[in-house]
């Protein structure tokens, strides 16, 4: 027996493209985003899943809803899936980060984990939230494929968790793109068998 996640990133946002932070914030697709949803929906359908599950926030879930529609199956939401919470810098840039937090570039470039804004999550702490999410999903449907539509940061971070690599470890992976997708497989244990694969 072995359970298949196809893990898709949502479509690209208004906030995407400026470079704010998202997080929580219930920031839509713009127009790129609901394109690549659209072309991406037949490639996932292809794969054969027999459900998608989605992060409630309405990036993730409009992308879903065109999986779910080309694949011919049932959409379900996981609260657990939503991305970081990023507190108070939603909507910021980067540098406004680094304007409240001096060690924010030099964290990211060494893999330290940290607080996003005092009100936030740690990433370590969204990808473990994530992570007993896929868990879930995988015991759910042990001997076949679900897609599972979430967020960039989240997301990756669940990677390491279910693989057992630290913040620094998980450097080696790219962030991820928007509307790209991963297949992990869990049968004696968890594998990537793709990452960050993108139409095109």
């Amino acid at each position: 027996m072995s359970a298949r996640l196809i893990l898709i990133r949502h479509g690209r946002t208004e906030w995407n493209a400026d470079g704010r932070f998202q997080g929580q914030a219930d920031v839509p697709l713009d127009d790129v985003g609901r394109a690549q949803a659209s072309a991406l929906a037949p490639h996932i359908a292809a794969l054969g899943p027999v459900a998608v599950v989605s992060s409630p926030l309405v990036r993730a879930l409009d992308t879903a809803r065109e999986v779910a529609l080309a694949s011919g199956v049932d959409l379900a939401i996981d609260p657990r899936l939503a991305e970081i919470n990023v507190g108070t810098w939603a909507g910021k840039r980067m540098e406004d980060a680094a304007a409240e937090l001096p060690e924010f570039h030099e964290w990211l470039r060494t893999g330290r984990d940290f607080r996003r804004s005092a009100t936030g999550e740690t990433a370590t702490e969204a990808g473990a939230r994530v992570a007993v999410a896929l868990r879930h999903i995988a015991d759910w449907n042990p001997d076949g494929v679900t897609a599972v539509v979430g967020h960039g940061l989240a997301t990756r971070m669940a990677i390491l968790n279910l693989m057992g690599w630290d913040p620094p470890t998980g450097l080696a992976l790219s962030g991820l793109w928007n509307c790209s997708w991963s297949v992990l497989e869990l049968r004696d244990r968890w594998r990537i068998l793709s990452y960050n694969n993108v139409i095109g």
